[in-house]
């Protein structure tokens, strides 16, 4: 426990002695429960920003919640006394998440969130087909989706909560219109609740003067998780540029160390894969066709019943014009019995699937195109591997140490993943797009 313990006028000999009142007061008051990461800065300090950022399961939602609730209510300020009354009321908050979705199901209705910190009396109602939530003593929070950047022009408001801020597709777009609308009361603020990734943005905002940082790990926070859980996640992630970031909260960038382990790869090293539900192969066409230009990234991938990935080829081929490496994915398409073919098309766009299909017109080709760095695509199948999701069928040395080597700019001992890239665009095709599954494919 950290904070100060409600100002009751008699001091009890003991818990039992305390009035129902007293201890349904106690139960509610954030200050006496929170960790010292939990609670904002003092208010005469200066800053706009609060910044806390933490691993999963830190708590960080919590924070944001009871903050926005003590800013709805006027309740306290670390720096005023427990007696020194309740501050203005009437507040408007903007509550800003990834999507709407995100909003509802981890700010509002979460076990964290907004509307399970308030005792029945202060509840307020969440009006979904509005997008607000109204508290009964007018204060209204408004709900934005970090999607839709423009949403923030028009409102105004005094205090703002941005949930998962480093998950946003353009965080700096969405900011900046925040900023415009932060023209009411006194002091306008924000409170950001993130787990951190490398990310310029992230990085800009903390080394604002108006920022304030905090920290919080997962193991602050855990006797309020499952048990074990926190053993558990150490146990497979710990040492990781993963585990450093989901875990500890830590910003890790550049060549501090990479993405995967490779006790990872190695321990789910096979012979042989089996019995195979799906098969994919994914291509990442290089951005020119010369000498010198990037590879084109080919990885053949397949899903077995029990939903394990297997890492079947790698057939990337070294700065070949667009025939060469067409002509490469459609043989490898037939040769391992694939379901379709992943292209990447943010380069060539349609051009990519006319010259696939220059090779074979009934080739199935799958489009997907980049919308985040190549960093936040990866994180999700790094995870895979901790969790002992991927098996290689053999060594892939190439590969392998593009996966060891991939840092938090997005590059691979300087250059581009090709390889890794089409790795990712496989794994996520197969383990993390919903999609009909097709019968047993057999290898």
């Amino acid at each position: 426990m950290s904070g100060s313990a409600p100002n009751c006028s008699t001091t009890p000999a003991s818990l039992s002695d305390l009035t129902d009142a007293q201890i349904r007061r106690i139960y509610f008051d954030w200050r006496f429960w929170a960790r010292d990461d939990q609670l904002p800065p003092d208010s005469g300090d200066g800053w706009r920003v609060w910044l806390l950022l933490g691993g999963r399961g830190a708590g960080k939602t919590r924070a944001g919640a009871e903050w926005v609730r003590a800013q709805a209510l006027g309740l306290w300020d670390r720096q005023a006394s427990a007696s020194s009354g309740a501050g203005p009321q009437r507040r408007r908050i903007a509550l800003i998440g990834e999507t709407f979705a995100d909003v509802r199901r981890v700010m509002i209705e979460g076990a964290s969130g907004l509307l399970n910190v308030h005792p029945e009396s202060e509840r307020p109602v969440f009006e979904a087909s509005n997008g607000r939530i109204v508290w009964p003593n007018g204060s209204v929070a408004h709900v934005f989706s970090a999607e839709t950047p423009d949403s923030l022009r028009g409102p105004q408001f005094e205090f703002a909560w941005c949930d998962e801020i480093a998950k946003w597709r353009e965080p700096d777009q969405v900011w900046d219109m925040l900023q415009f609308a932060l023209r009411l009361g006194a002091s306008p603020r924000v409170c950001v609740t993130t787990t951190p990734r490398p990310l310029p943005f992230l990085k800009t905002l903390m080394a604002d003067a108006a920022t304030v940082t905090m920290r919080a790990a997962t193991h602050d926070n855990a006797e309020h998780l499952a048990p074990g859980f926190v053993q558990e996640m150490e146990r497979r992630y710990q040492g990781s540029v993963l585990g450093r970031q989901e875990l500890l909260g830590e910003i890790v960038e550049g060549e501090q160390g990479a993405l995967w382990r490779r006790d990872w790869i190695d321990a789910g090293r096979v012979a042989a894969a089996g019995d195979l539900r799906r098969i994919v192969v994914a291509v990442d066409p290089p951005v020119t066709a010369t000498k010198v230009s990037d590879a084109c990234g080919i990885v053949v991938a397949g899903e077995d019943e029990q939903g394990q990935a297997f890492v079947l080829a790698d057939l990337t081929l070294e700065g070949r014009e667009p025939h060469v490496w067409a002509r490469a994915a459609v043989a490898a398409y037939h040769e391992f019995q694939a379901d379709h073919i992943v292209a990447e098309t943010n380069q060539g766009g349609d051009l990519v699937v006319a010259i696939l299909k220059q090779m074979d017109e009934n080739v199935p080709v799958r489009k997907v195109t980049a919308t985040r760095g190549k960093w936040l695509r990866a994180e999700p199948v790094a995870a895979l591997y901790a969790e002992g999701r991927v098996a290689h069928v053999g060594r892939f040395e190439k590969l392998e140490a593009q996966m060891m080597s991939f840092a938090g700019d997005g590059r691979a001992g300087g250059r581009s993943p090709d390889r890794l890239d089409a790795l990712v665009w496989a794994l996520t095709d197969l383990k993390l797009t919903p999609l009909a599954r097709p019968g047993i494919r057999t290898l």
